[in-house]
């Protein structure tokens, strides 16, 4: 690629409406535009490095023998109300309807089709296994699209999807995509941990996440070095004992004023792990008084799986207020009148402090023998420095993007939409699945995140746009432009991806620009060709060194490998 011949294009100044150095520099850089919140164009440079990591992700797909087949994205809506997904989705799905009113979407995930498409081959077990794939386009109306290309609308993703007999089968062909992907994330060179994760309105029978560890990911990851990795949202707390006391008398107590944790334990002088917080919560439209340590906050993922909902939210302040006859704040189980789900630490507090459902009343010296409770079971965040629950050692947190998941489906999706094979008995059965995904803007916005510097972007070499950049300091120079035009001409021979910058611009905003868009290596052809040298610069360490003219392209390839 001549930039002098090419569509090419950076800015000097950052950008004002991006909130993350991804989102910046991808900018910046010209390798996307934003077109609207949550949508964007991929720019030559752009798509290249998009094109990169496809080119792995491809590879390794077919290495498992998988087939690559393409699906459309206006879909009928009806194959989602059948598989019970619909609602699901709600307001994130994309709706509209053609000419004779019938109504479609634009696709938000593909299992249902993936489904259908899976119905022309299988008829027995001797159809079984297989996986199939796609790498295209998909489709949400995020409330709010945020960090460039990690919160978006429309978004590329890998999605692949294994058939099997039965939960054996399944076990091997997860494990062999898990195997896949360790293998694509390492080729591509992100920092990654695999955590469990919630299944979501995926559903099934688990899910595993591979996350990019970066300071700004949406999801924080529960870690210990024993090698436990969770997702905050499943990740298990170890039960909580407090010191054993002999129960005694509930006493009402008079707390003006005192609505938050915060307030009552400034004001009755006592530990917030003292007292028992209640909030009231709506799942599936039915309220619920959700009791936790005062020191906790509860886990919407975990209270949602209590009581096997899927819609949940906080009730609102009218509602709550009319449940326990009093203001905001002063919530308590006692004679409330309503389910009640414990967390279980609560089994092992004694003599704590709730609120009384009376306005500026709570009730001390409270155990579970003072109300009835209908559900216990874990449904807090787990802090970090609390108790691995694999080897007793402290937990810590980093923030993590998802750029691949693994999801072991089950039958979920066959027993919806009928998708079965007749075993050895000629019984019919329902066909036993697997979903993996991988986002590939996400990787892109990730890698730049974990690999960036006040110049700019730091491509790591296998996705990289271009390997190496040849800069031509004096385009005018005969001897100069022979040798640039020589080694670009010799690196593409060598099947070497490589710019030559023999734009009329000043040496200084050459070299920024190729900073800035993070080529691997950078050539300088200046003056010091007279002496057959050319300047190497490896751009991830800084390095700048000289190198014959003779020798440069073999240093080349010897770097690259």
């Amino acid at each position: 690629m001549r930039l002098s011949e090419n569509f090419f294009y950076t800015f000097r100044e950052d950008v004002k409406d991006e909130e993350t150095i991804s989102g910046n520099l991808l900018v910046k850089s010209g390798m996307v535009k934003k077109v609207s919140n949550g949508i964007y164009m991929y720019m030559p440079l752009g798509l290249k490095v998009l094109k990169n990591i496809e080119t792995i992700i491809r590879e390794e797909m077919d290495k498992t023998k998988a087939n690559e087949l393409l699906m459309p994205n206006l879909l009928p809506e009806d194959v989602y109300i059948s598989s019970g997904r619909r609602d699901n989705f709600g307001n994130d799905m994309f709706s509209l309807k053609d000419r004779y009113k019938r109504d479609l979407v634009l696709g938000p995930t593909h299992e249902e089709f993936f489904v259908e498409a899976a119905k022309m081959k299988i008829k027995s077990y001797k159809d079984l296994p297989f996986n199939i794939y796609q790498i295209g386009n998909k489709y949400r109306d995020e409330p709010r699209p945020r960090y460039g290309l990690i919160r978006v609308r429309e978004f590329f993703m890998k999605d692949a999807y294994s058939f099997d007999v039965d939960l054996a089968g399944l076990d091997k062909s997860y494990q062999k995509m898990f195997e896949a992907y360790k293998k694509i994330f390492d080729r591509i060179g992100i920092d990654y941990r695999i955590v469990t994760a919630d299944t979501g309105v995926m559903g099934g029978l688990l899910s595993e996440e591979f996350q990019a560890v970066t300071n700004i990911g949406e999801d924080i990851l529960v870690l210990c070095d024993c090698g436990y990795a969770s997702n905050i949202e499943v990740s298990e707390c170890v039960i909580n004992k407090d010191k054993v006391e002999k129960p005694k008398e509930k006493e009402l107590v008079y707390t003006p004023n005192a609505k938050t944790i915060d307030e009552i334990s400034k004001f009755l002088k006592q530990d917030k792990n003292k007292f028992v917080k209640t909030l009231i919560y709506k799942i599936d439209d039915v309220l619920y008084a959700c009791l936790v340590s005062g020191d906790r906050e509860i886990n919407e993922t975990k209270l949602r799986k209590i009581v096997n909902g899927k819609k949940i939210e906080l009730a609102s302040i009218e509602e709550v207020e009319k449940i326990t006859s009093a203001k905001i704040g002063f919530a308590g189980p006692i004679d409330l009148g309503i389910k009640i789900i414990i967390d279980n630490d609560i089994l092992y507090k004694y003599n704590y402090i709730v609120g009384a459902n009376k306005t500026n009343y709570h009730y001390k010296n409270v155990n579970t023998s003072d109300y009835i409770y209908d559900y216990v079971g874990d449904i807090k965040n787990v802090k970090e420095n609390d108790i691995c629950p694999k080897c007793g050692k402290k937990l810590y947190f980093k923030n993590g993007i998802e750029i691949g998941n693994l999801f072991k489906l089950g039958t979920k999706y066959s027993k919806a939409l009928e998708l079965n094979y007749l075993d050895e008995s000629n019984v019919l059965k329902p066909v036993v699945m697997g979903s993996y995904g991988i986002g590939l803007g996400r990787i892109m916005a990730s890698v730049i995140e974990q690999k960036n510097d006040e110049n700019g972007i730091i491509w790591p070499i296998s996705i990289a746009p271009f390997k190496v950049c040849i800069v031509l300091i004096n385009k005018d120079d005969e001897l100069q432009k022979s040798i640039a035009n020589a080694l670009y001409n010799n690196l593409i021979n060598n099947k070497i991806d490589t710019i030559l910058d023999d734009r009329d611009l000043r040496a200084g905003v050459k070299f920024n620009d190729m900073d800035l868009i993070g080529i691997p290596y950078r050539i300088t052809v200046g003056k010091k060709v007279k002496d057959n040298l050319v300047e190497l610069k490896i751009r991830e360490t800084g390095q700048i060194f000289d190198v014959h003219v003779n020798d440069i392209v073999t240093k080349i390839i010897e770097l690259m490998k």
